[in-house]
Formats: C-alpha cells, structure tokens, sequence
C-alpha cells in the first residue's frame, strides 16, 4: 500500500491551486512595480523642481555680481574726470558704507544656507 494513504495524509497533487496562489503573487508584485514606480516619478519630479529652484536663485546672485562692476565703473567715470558726486561723497563720508555689497551680501548667505540645508541632495 502507499505509505501518504497509510498515515492518514492527503497527498497534493500539482495542478491548479498552485497556479491560482503564483497568479495572485505575480498580481500583487506587479501592482507594487507600478505603485514604485509611481513614487519614483514624483521624487524625480521633486528633485528636478529642487534643482530649477536653485539654479534660479544662483543666477540672480550671478546677475547680481555682474552689475556690481558696471556700477562701480559709472561711478569711477566722473571720478577720472576730477568730479565727485553726491554717492560718492556720501560712501567716503560713511554715510552709506557698505550698502551695494548688503544686497550681495545677502543673496551669498542665502545660497551659503541654502547649500548647507540641502547638502545630502
């Protein structure tokens, strides 16, 4: 006699409940494939929005930087010239010391925290 019928056990045999439990797994592996990859596009989304954002904001520091010069060059203008104007007089005076480089001051620390605050991206 066979031993499986001996003790009292059912023997399994191969066929259709194997394949309805692998369908349901493949079912459920694919869906958590999409839902992945559904989280991946939104983190991709958001790091590309991150790195638009920044680089925005270090072209207006580099805009910034640009037009310190050619401010300093029309005010040197009337200087070779033997004339002073007002700014200038007031800049040496004290007056106003230091106000063209508050602006830049502020936008190099902004991007300074701004690098710091992000640095594991």
């Amino acid at each position: 006699m066979d031993k499986s019928k001996i003790a009292g056990r059912k023997v399994k045999k191969p066929g259709k409940q194997g394949c309805k439990q692998a369908k349901i797994d493949l079912k459920a592996k694919q869906e958590r494939s999409w839902q992945s990859t559904r989280e991946c596009r939104v983190r991709k989304k958001l790091r590309y929005q991150y790195l638009e954002k920044l680089v925005s904001s270090r072209e207006k520091v580099i805009c910034a930087l640009r037009e310190e010069p050619e401010m300093y060059k029309q005010w040197c203008k009337p200087m070779d010239q033997g004339k002073i104007s007002s700014e200038i007089k007031a800049l040496l005076s004290g007056e106003q010391q230091n106000k063209p480089q508050q602006n830049v001051g502020k936008m190099a620390k902004a991007i300074k925290s701004d690098a710091n605050s992000h640095s594991s991206w």
